[in-house]
Parts: structure tokens; sequence; C-alpha cells
């Protein structure tokens, strides 16, 4: 079976254009077989958007882990085009349609390829933000979730929706005892999005 977190590059192509419509823009991505999400931007990446919007907050260096083909990170860099933006993700062509959709969108974002935080060694962020590969198994988000904490600077962010489905309390849990603390900062349909913040 072929998942939206591994190289799909032999799969047939299948392109089609989303619009998305954000606070005051709208924004129009390419999908493609292959993807998460290709038929329309997923509701929790719609929930998180939404949250980040709300608390009017983003630093001056965001990561998008596990950008699948650019929403989250393109987004982020329309509203806050003060931040520098990374966006990483393990598939291939999720990563090229992240490329050619933030051209598409007139934003400069940096797109690179690395399985979770790997090719990112001594970069730090003010903020990590993901919708993570929950089919990818809880080993792999909760690593993500761990590594995190390293890559953020101090009073640096994570935020990530999850629903509670698909486990968001023992995301929390997990989350928290890599950070001391976790906050749901809002409930969407089933959707929570988590924020913790690193301290001393």
């Amino acid at each position: 079976m072929n998942h939206y977190f591994t190289d799909n590059r032999h799969l047939k192509e299948n392109r089609k254009e989303l619009s998305f419509r954000f606070w005051c823009f709208t924004c129009t991505f390419v999908t493609d077989n292959g993807v998460f999400s290709k038929d329309a931007v997923d509701y929790g990446t719609r929930a998180l958007l939404n949250t980040v919007h709300e608390h009017g907050q983003m630093g001056n260096s965001v990561l998008d882990i596990g950008c699948g083909y650019g929403v989250i990170g393109i987004v982020l860099k329309k509203e806050f085009p003060h931040a520098d933006v990374t966006m990483v993700d393990v598939n291939p062509r999720a990563l090229q349609l992240a490329k050619e959709n933030a051209v598409r969108n007139q934003v400069s974002v940096n797109v690179l390829e690395s399985d979770g935080y790997e090719n990112l060694e001594g970069s730090m962020f003010t903020d990590i933000v993901t919708n993570p590969p929950i089919r990818a198994g809880k080993a792999v988000i909760y690593k993500m979730f761990e590594e995190a904490y390293d890559h953020l600077e101090e009073d640096g962010a994570l935020w990530v929706v999850i629903r509670k489905a698909q486990g968001a309390l023992s995301a929390k849990a997990k989350i928290e005892s890599v950070f001391g603390n976790c906050e749901i900062v809002h409930r969407d349909k089933g959707y929570f999005v988590l924020k913790s913040v690193k301290r001393n």
C-alpha cells in the first residue's frame, strides 16, 4: 500500500487544483495522487490555521514539518510575511508540489526533503507547526514531538492538530512529558489544537 508519508513518485499522476479562502486572501494549490488530503484542504489543517490566526502570533522562524503539498507553511507565510518559513516532508512528490504551490501563491519559503528533523541539524525555530501523519504510527509522530524540543528556541512553541478519536489526549500527555506543559488551545468538531512552549 502506498502512503502519503512515503516516496510516491512512481504513482500515476492525477493533478488537480484547489482553491482555499483564508482570512482576507485566497490561495490555490495543485495536488496529486499520493499526497495527504488531495481532494480538499483537510479540516484539521483549517482548524490549526484558524487557531494560529486567532492568537495572532508566529515568531520569525517557522517550521512546517510534514508539509505535504504546502498548505500550512504557505498560508502562514502569507499571514506572517516577516517569518522565515521552512517546510519539510519525506515524500518527494509532495515536496515538488509544495515548491510549485509556493511559486503559484507568490511566497518565498524553504522547502527541503527530510525524514523528521534529519536534515535540519543545527536549525532552530521560534515555532514548529504540524498536522502530523497519524497513519505513520505513534512511534513516528511521538518522535516528531520529542525532537521538536531540541529544534525550538527558548520560549518557542510547538503547535499540533490531532483528532480526539486519533489519540489527541494521549498525544497531549506525551507532549507534556517532553515540554512540561501542553495546552488545548482550541477544539473544533473533534479536532484538538495543542500548544506547548519550551521553557527552562
